[in-house]
């Protein structure tokens, strides 16, 4: 029997192919017409594989986060709490970086997918670990989900135009150098996300030791010796 010469429709195929499409071309750029052209089949065999536009997305999302490296959660790993979240919004971070346009589908929270629900399930799991309350627990991966999908959901330096004579100097006293923030947009962004995320972490510290680790030390038995 002859072999079809084009490879059979499949999850992954549609769900690479939509992926491409976004990060080409924006989220309003995907339609289940535009996708069954671009790979080469009839519009209606791609709902053999997902109900509607959004299904799709989702699964565009999902592999994005499948993307994040978990390694720093694992009970083997030897990184402290700190150490694991600093280095896992870099790769979360970095994630979202390469594929912006998914962003604001990721932005909504994990709904029913697997790979989101790992991320989340990971890093509660690890701040119980350490020690954190879970209610704390839980408001720590919130945060952490705020601030890495908002810094990914647009360019800080990129919003000011690189026409100085934008900037009036008797308007605007204090942008004489907005003009050149396009140019350097990468060290501008990274350089924010790295002082906010350094702050962030040494707040979390400084709370912990104030709940967590003073809360054992009360609890701590009374030594007989």
């Amino acid at each position: 029997m002859a072999r079809p010469r084009k490879p059979l429709l499949s999850r992954d195929r549609i769900v690479e192919a939509a992926g491409a499409l976004v990060d080409a071309e924006g989220l309003e750029a995907v339609s289940t017409r535009r996708l069954a052209a671009e790979l080469g089949v009839s519009g209606p065999s791609l709902y053999n594989h997902f109900r509607n536009k959004d299904e799709i997305l989702d699964a565009v999302a999902d592999a994005v986060s499948a993307q994040v490296d978990l390694s720093m959660f694992e009970e083997s790993d030897p990184r402290d709490w700190p150490a694991a979240l600093h280095d896992w919004a870099l790769s979360y971070r970095a994630a979202l970086a390469a594929h912006p346009h998914i962003v604001p589908v990721l932005a909504q929270g994990p709904g029913r997918r697997p790979a989101g629900l790992r991320v989340a399930d990971a890093v509660f799991g690890a701040m119980v670990r350490a020690g954190w309350p879970p209610v704390q627990a839980t408001y720590i991966g919130a945060l952490m989900r705020y601030f890495v999908t908002g810094s990914a959901l647009g360019s800080f330096a990129r919003g000011f135009v690189d026409d100085e004579t934008a900037y009036d100097p008797a308007v605007y006293p204090h942008l004489g150098q907005a003009h050149l923030l396009a140019e350097h947009r990468r060290q501008v962004d990274e350089g924010a996300f790295g002082t906010g995320l350094r702050a962030l972490l040494d707040g979390l510290a400084q709370q912990y030791e104030r709940t967590v680790t003073a809360g054992r030390a009360v609890r701590r038995p009374p030594d007989d010796g």
